[in-house]
């Protein structure tokens, strides 16, 4: 891709030697596109012999590299325009970037500095136009400071099937080469030069110019799927020029030689990278549609919801007989607490009729194939019952699993499940669980995997024995074999940092870290909250996000708590959690007991050899087998 590069007569005495160009590419996997010896690239435009300025569109760059034998023009397609009628209005219209007109005056040649200028002026309004999305900017935080600082590691974006390109991230690794804007330059117009990935954090790479060494002076992260990162060899094919840093513009004779040796058979981005980000980032949910949802005061029953906005897949649900709009509730749309109209009815699920008669204008029903499909269960043998015993996570305190009881038995393998000791009389705390829901787990669960428990509420025989409480209760436990035992590979690992949703106040996705992990589930740790506020999640939860997620979706970022907020913690911020009720959105129920780690009693009951904070993520044996 550097035919036809030539190289810049700049001063030698701060040049460094061939052998620095020499280094070795590292070798990465072989699935990105490789970069060959060919092509063009543009070097420093220094106004000295050598440079040329196209006259159709202003570009600067070498005069070798430039198209025809005369050297007029960047690229074929100038060329090509420059010949259309009308040639002098044509380039100073596309300079003022106004579409040239048949009555359009000729006008006298612009000066290059005027030239420039205007140039600058219509690529600005072109960027202005061509942003769709605006990044959120957290005032005071930044990942990639927050990252480098404390030596932080992200979890990986292939950990995220349900995020933008989660499915197709491949394998853009450290030493991948990009084209990104060049913003150590004094030029008036916006240039490029080719960096390397030092480190990826989720969408976020931090970023070294070409010929900076080890220099990292001037080290920048960027979201990998922002509209300015390019696949090396994009300058070429799109008539932009390739600018080295002015701090190193010296530091090579020929930049040529230097660039050829740098990056034939290193690794670039996908040549529809872009495309492929624009295309994850569809979403089929519209504004308008009408779907079911959980009612957040009463868990046991749904509503029906329209959808008001939809980011980043997450949906801004307002309540059909919300007038104002503020009686609103935040989650995914591959959340298992949507549902299409009539699926309560169609399963025996509680549901809140409307007192709106008909649908409002502009209102329709969400395709039936938009919800996320569960798996089907064979209920014809033996199967869940009600009254069994089992472990759950609590849907109004997500940092405890609770002992729970199977409440209902509905259709299509789904289940009411209450906690032991807090529910309601009117069983409005019922949670609605799949079977193959990774937050429930059978008896045992904890106890093997060395989680704490949390006993029923007012429970005196303490530490809490599951042999013991059956027996008090005359219950029996749930069958071992009903409950999901897959365990994905998910990729995780303790210490990862993520952007998570706070499911106790589902409209805010905060600064995260994983604490624990227990084959498929995950601790999430909200970064300067207290413990307490921990929040026990499925790895393959629609609520958890790569860092940088917020950024490329326009979403509001809450970054970690500050001193201030952690020393208050103990008295407003908590006080403000508790009084959330019996809302799903934050209420702390109880100071979860804390219970020593003891194996049950009893002979009915034996336990199959697993391990704490499993890492592999392989399908190892966890819970407890009752003997026949």
């Amino acid at each position: 891709m550097f035919d036809g590069y030539d190289s810049c007569s700049e001063d030698t005495s701060s040049s460094s030697s061939s052998d620095e160009s020499e280094e070795e590419v590292a070798p990465l996997p072989s699935s990105l596109p490789i970069i060959k010896n060919n092509g063009q690239v543009y070097t420093y435009p220094d106004g000295k012999s050598g440079m040329a300025t196209c006259e159709m569109c202003g570009m600067v760059g070498v005069r070798d590299a430039f198209y025809s034998k005369t050297k007029r023009f960047c690229s074929v397609s100038c060329s090509r325009s420059y010949s259309s009628n009308s040639k002098k209005a044509s380039i100073l219209a596309r300079l003022q970037g106004k579409p040239p007109t048949k009555k359009a005056k000729v006008l006298q040649k612009q000066p290059l500095v005027a030239k420039l200028a205007a140039y600058a002026q219509y690529q600005a309004t072109l960027q202005n136009q061509a942003k769709t999305k605006a990044a959120v900017p957290v005032e005071g935080f930044s990942w990639g400071n927050y990252i480098n600082s404390n030596s932080f590691t992200a979890a990986p974006v292939t950990c995220f099937k349900h995020a933008p390109m989660g499915t197709c991230w491949g394998d853009i690794a450290e030493g991948v080469r990009v084209e990104v804007p060049n913003t150590d330059c004094s030029l008036p117009t916006k240039v490029f030069w080719i960096a390397g990935i030092v480190k990826l954090a989720g969408y976020n790479a931090l970023l070294r110019y070409e010929g900076f060494e080890n220099d990292s002076s001037l080290d920048f992260w960027c979201n990998i799927c922002g509209s300015d990162i390019h696949p090396v060899g994009w300058c070429a094919t799109s008539g932009k020029p390739l600018v080295p840093p002015r701090t190193i513009q010296h530091k090579y004779t020929n930049w040529k030689t230097f660039l050829v040796k740098r990056l034939t058979g290193a690794k670039t981005l996908p040549p529809d990278f872009s495309q492929k980000v624009s295309e994850s980032m569809q979403y089929p949910f519209k504004t308008s549609m009408r779907v079911e949802v959980v009612d957040k005061t009463h868990l046991c029953r749904t509503r029906v919801a329209v959808v008001e906005s939809v980011i980043g897949g997450r949906l801004r649900l307002v309540y059909e007989e919300s007038e104002d709009k503020t009686d609103d509730f935040w989650c995914h749309m591959y959340s298992p607490l949507i549902h299409h109209i009539g699926w309560s009815r169609s399963i025996g699920h509680r549901f809140k009729r409307s007192d709106i008669t008909k649908k409002q204008d502009g209102h329709f029903d969400a395709p039936s194939h938009l919800f996320i499909k569960v798996k089907e269960v064979d209920a014809a043998g033996e199967w869940f019952k009600e009254g069994m015993k089992l472990e759950a996570i609590d849907p109004l305190n997500l940092s405890a699993i609770c002992v729970a009881t199977i409440r209902k038995v509905l259709a299509d393998g789904y289940l009411m499940i209450g906690i032991d000791g807090s529910e309601a009389a009117d069983g409005s705390d019922w949670f609605c669980y799949h079977a193959t829901s990774p937050s429930i787990f059978p008896v045992g669960f904890c106890e093997i995997n060395m989680i704490e428990l949390t006993p029923p509420r007012g429970y005196a025989k303490l530490p809490f024995k599951w042999f013991d409480y059956l027996r008090e209760t005359d219950s029996i436990a749930a069958p071992v074999k009903l409950f999901n035992k897959e365990v994905p590979n998910h990729g995780f690992h303790v210490g990862m940092k993520l952007e998570a949703v706070d499911l106790m106040e589902p409209r805010l996705v905060c600064v995260a870290t994983v604490t624990r992990i227990i084959h498929r589930l995950l601790r999430i740790h909200f970064d300067g909250w207290e413990d307490e506020y921990d929040q026990w999640v499925d790895c393959e939860s629609p609520d958890l996000y790569p860092v940088g997620w917020c950024q490329l979706t326009g979403y509001q970022l809450q970054p970690p708590a500050p001193q201030s907020s952690r020393d208050s913690q103990s008295s407003s911020s908590k006080q403000k959690k508790k009084a959330k009720s019996q809302q799903y959105k934050g209420h702390k129920k109880m100071t979860s007991l804390q219970l020593k780690e003891e194996l049950l009693d009893g002979e009915e009951y034996s336990f199959l050899q697993g391990a704490s904070d499993q890492e592999s993520n392989g399908s190892a044996s966890y819970y407890i087998k009752q003997e026949p």
